[in-house]
């Protein structure tokens, strides 16, 4: 059986950080067990394969939610990292932390340390900003922010669109001020995705004896000495395994999976855990609830233009084009995120941070690449950036390789859905500016759509995930927290949760950037408290 000081259980965001941080202690040693394979693929390194991992089971879970009543009773597509990396390796690499207002709202819960003032400055430990160099950002961090290499020119057309429908155009998302619309800066360095753990493992697999990875394993359960988490049991091929963990235990296997192996490690709510005989370690009613995730709805157009992405006998022509280009230099389409401009809009002026994010995707987006089109064209999406509707991740069998139940409850809240149509309005104001407006050549499902009944109804139709699930372990000391404020779980020792589940609350933008700021705090508080019991 072997040993280590730090055992972490998954190897997405949260995981390269906390991992590739600790390890950088020659005195302690660090294994990773990830359930994908590794990250050294062409398919993660392009940009561009994004479109052929979103859609399929290729490094990806790609589960489904239960049936949606808010969603006309459609289940809902929740695709997740299967791969070294977890989700930094298949997401549109949009560098975003959120707004300063919802750090601020996680510390007036009761969680001291987590301000923004306090997070900023792992912010900025995390990052190497080519571009912008001021209060705001970092140089010399791990994880690689750029501008896109795409050159695409129909990135002004949009711009242009949202300064005619009155919207500010700004540079920097991560900036003094996050409302208005822009171009995404991007995790990746020379044309190609840099994911988290190109920025905190890789490079150093070679040069630390002391950090271990091992890819291609399913984590079972977490094994107790009493209520100290003391290993881990997982599959390897068709082998049963146990690791020991000296000092601790980190779980980072996202927020749909987190709940899901505390519970079937007997953490969880005890009436749920006896109904499936799962003897209880430690009641904990929370694991697994507080489910929040952006809804979002896309609008799709069709337009002639071989500047956005589409079938087509041209299409293919000036991708082949492409192709050659980005072999030369790693510029044009092939580097694009698709995802290239987005926005922040606030629903009323006394807002206190926007409601409503923007992506703009060079290309057709219909129902998460899953439905393609013949022909050209842009789409849009909206999502609603703090949803009051709450869900849960809860277990749909004892066998750890069955996915759990996932119920985000989307538009549950009567007032998610009254909000969506006011982001809907505000969407189409800037995709019926003249700038869009006069290239477009048709509308796919919202032409006509005006009501705010009818536009009620298009939302239920055809809205989903913007792929940002968080708070299944929520951080706090409420009676429904799962971790304490350093990560710490409830009532267990030597155990934390270091990923997207922790969060109270949902942030207001994307969520990779921040669960890697959320490793690098938790290496410091695990460092911290080490010397603390020493």
């Amino acid at each position: 059986m072997k040993e280590f000081d730090y055992i972490v259980i998954g190897g997405g965001s949260g995981g390269c950080a906390v991992a590739g941080r600790l390890s950088e202690d020659p005195g302690v040693s660090v294994c990773l067990l990830e359930a994908g394979r590794s990250d050294e693929q062409m398919l993660v390194r392009v940009p561009f394969c994004t479109v052929l991992m979103l859609p399929t089971a290729i490094n990806n879970w790609a589960f489904q939610t239960v049936p949606q009543p808010g969603l006309n009773g459609r289940r809902g597509y929740q695709p997740r990292g299967r791969v070294l990396g977890g989700s930094s390796s298949i997401n549109a690499m949009v560098y975003m932390r959120g707004h300063p207002w919802d750090y601020d709202h996680w510390a007036s819960l009761g969680n001291d340390g987590w301000s923004f003032r306090e997070v900023l400055p792992y912010f900025k430990k995390s990052e190497h900003n080519e571009d912008f160099q001021d209060e705001h950002h970092g140089q010399g961090g791990p994880l690689n922010v750029a501008s896109l290499r795409s050159m695409n020119p129909f990135q002004e057309i949009y711009l242009e669109a949202a300064r005619q429908a009155g919207f500010q155009v700004i540079r920097d998302f991560n900036g003094a001020d996050q409302e208005g619309i822009g171009i995404h800066q991007v995790t990746q360095k020379n044309g190609e995705r840099w994911n988290a753990a190109r920025a905190y493992l890789t490079p150093h697999l070679a040069s630390r004896a002391n950090l271990q990875v091992i890819t291609g394993v399913r984590a079972r359960r977490i094994l107790f000495d009493g209520k100290r988490a003391s290993g881990v049991e997982f599959q390897q091929g068709g082998e049963v395994l146990t690791f020991q963990a000296r000092r601790e235990l980190i779980l980072s296997a996202g927020a749909l999976q987190s709940p899901q192996l505390l519970m079937l490690s007997g953490i969880g709510a005890g009436a749920e855990l006896q109904e499936f005989g799962i003897p209880v370690i430690h009641d904990l009613p929370g694991v697994g609830k507080n489910l929040q995730d952006h809804p979002d709805y896309v609008f799709n157009y069709r337009a002639k233009s071989l500047d956005l992405l589409g079938l087509s006998p041209g299409g293919a022509m000036h991708l082949m084009k492409d192709i050659g280009r980005y072999r030369r230099d790693r510029t044009g389409m092939i580097a694009s995120n698709g995802a290239e401009g987005g926005g922040f809009l606030r629903r009323f002026p006394d807002s206190p941070a926007p409601d409503f994010q923007l992506h703009f995707v060079v290309g057709v987006l219909d129902n998460h690449v899953r439905k393609l089109h013949w022909g050209h064209g842009y789409s849009c999406h909206v999502c609603l950036l703090r949803p009051k509707s709450v869900g849960r991740v809860s277990l749909a069998s004892v066998d750890p390789l069955v996915a759990p139940d996932i119920d985000p409850k989307f538009f549950d809240h009567p007032d998610d859905l009254d909000a969506m149509v006011d982001g809907f309005k505000l969407t189409r104001k800037i995709m019926d500016a003249p700038a869009l407006a006069n290239i477009r050549s048709g509308e796919l499902y919202s032409a006509g759509i005006d009501s705010d009944d009818a536009i009620r109804e298009e939302l239920k139709n055809r809205s989903d995930t913007i792929y940002h699930p968080v708070g299944t372990c929520k951080m706090g000391l409420d009676a429904m927290a799962v971790v304490d404020p350093r990560l710490r779980v409830h009532g267990i020792t030597g155990l934390r949760v270091v990923d997207a589940s922790i969060m109270p609350t949902l942030i207001g933008g994307n969520t990779n950037a921040p669960v890697m700021m959320i490793g690098e705090k938790a290496a410091d508080m695990i460092r911290i408290d080490a010397v603390r019991a020493a």
